[in-house]
């Protein structure tokens, strides 16, 4: 008898364990998310947001494609990236139970030049190849692969010139490498770059034609596309043939475009022209702007001109007048004599303000063409 009530203790005892083992088996089963629903935006400048839902998920991880690092943890149902290259990315996002227990979606983006400002135009005003009472004494159209011989090169920060930032507080690095200035399908391209070189964190490239090419007087047309965003800073501009021997601004200043960009439209479809002279040992300046309508200058090919004579500098775009200096006053003096080009994109300084997270890079200025007309 008591042999029998052993074996039926251990009856029960074996049922109770293999029940409390079954209830654990459950217990360990994870419900993992279901119906992930995820839809990706893309906005201006390579911003891109992406939205998601699951059933039964606890939280969310999102990877944008640009590192092999693990997708970060969102916060909330949404997140967003913006793009600073051009390219094909897979977003990854993942609807998690627990951190090791979850289901994934990818999408795939595409991210093209034209979004981050780096598409080129096909429309645009073009300026005739000749006027009347004029002749052609030169031109650049920037055909072949490689800058004429008419080009050189500003390098590095201003330091060596004891022009630290370029006397502006520019914030670049100039350099002569093909990531920063190229020549392809007829267009002179000047790129600025997010990328630390030699102490700054943003590379471009500064050209000029000083020693090689100088004019006086007479009617000049660039056409070209400008960069856009917040501390971008184009210019097309001259400097006297005599800086070296005077300094500036003693040598003159004449800027046949500038352009200071700032975030979404603001600023970006605004040109200024501006001449700058010495007043008897002090810096002096004038100078008008114009707006576009429409759009900003990074939509469409413009032509930004001068016409230069011992009189004045009226200052057009496409082709129409919009701010005129006198130059006749003797303090202006330089400004009727000799210049040379520089074309180049600064990156931050005293006018423009540093980039901020608006600022999209790589920002590029494209150049069709630089023409100089004289009288005949």
């Amino acid at each position: 008898m008591f042999i029998r009530i052993k074996q039926i203790l251990l009856i029960l005892l074996t049922a109770v364990l293999f029940q409390g083992c079954q209830e654990d088996e459950v217990t360990a089963k994870v419900e993992l998310p279901t119906n992930l629903q995820v839809n990706v935006v893309q906005g201006e400048r390579g911003n891109v947001t992406v939205t998601f839902s699951a059933t039964n998920a606890n939280f969310f991880r999102v990877g944008f494609g640009v590192d092999a690092g693990l997708p970060d943890l969102a916060q909330g149902n949404s997140a967003s990236f913006t793009y600073r290259q051009a390219g094909t990315f897979t977003i990854t996002v993942q609807a998690h139970t627990t951190e090791n227990d979850f289901v994934t979606e990818t999408r795939q983006v595409e991210i093209s030049d034209a979004a981050l400002g780096l598409g080129i135009p096909t429309t645009g005003f073009v300026s005739p190849e000749s006027y009347d009472g004029y002749r052609l004494v030169w031109r650049d159209e920037f055909n072949g692969n490689a800058l004429t011989q008419d080009w050189t090169f500003d390098l590095g920060d201003g330091c060596a010139n004891n022009l630290c930032g370029w006397g502006n507080n520019e914030l670049q690095w100039y350099t002569n490498r093909r990531e920063n200035v190229r020549v392809e399908n007829g267009n002179l391209i000047i790129t600025a770059r997010r990328e630390p070189m030699s102490g700054r964190q943003f590379t471009s490239a500064r050209i000029k034609t000083e020693g090689r090419q100088s004019f006086q007087f007479g009617r000049i047309d660039i056409r070209a596309v400008l960069p856009k965003g917040q501390g971008i800073w184009p210019a097309l501009w001259m400097l006297g043939d005599n800086i070296r021997q005077v300094g500036w601004p003693a040598c003159g200043e004449i800027d046949i475009m500038e352009m200071i960009g700032g975030p979404a439209t603001a600023r970006n479809n605004t040109v200024h022209g501006t001449v700058h002279w010495d007043n008897n040992g002090s810096h002096a300046e004038t100078g008008g702007f114009t707006t576009l309508n429409q759009g900003i200058f990074n939509d469409n090919f413009h032509v930004f001109s001068i016409i230069w004579d011992e009189r004045q500098i009226v200052w057009l775009l496409d082709n129409r007048p919009f701010h005129t200096v006198d130059i006749t006053p003797a303090a202006l003096s330089e400004l009727r004599e000799s210049f040379f080009f520089l074309f180049n994109i600064a990156v931050g300084g005293n006018w423009p303000g540093n980039p901020d997270d608006t600022t999209v890079f790589p920002q590029q200025m494209v150049v069709d063409y630089v023409r100089v007309f004289q009288r005949l």
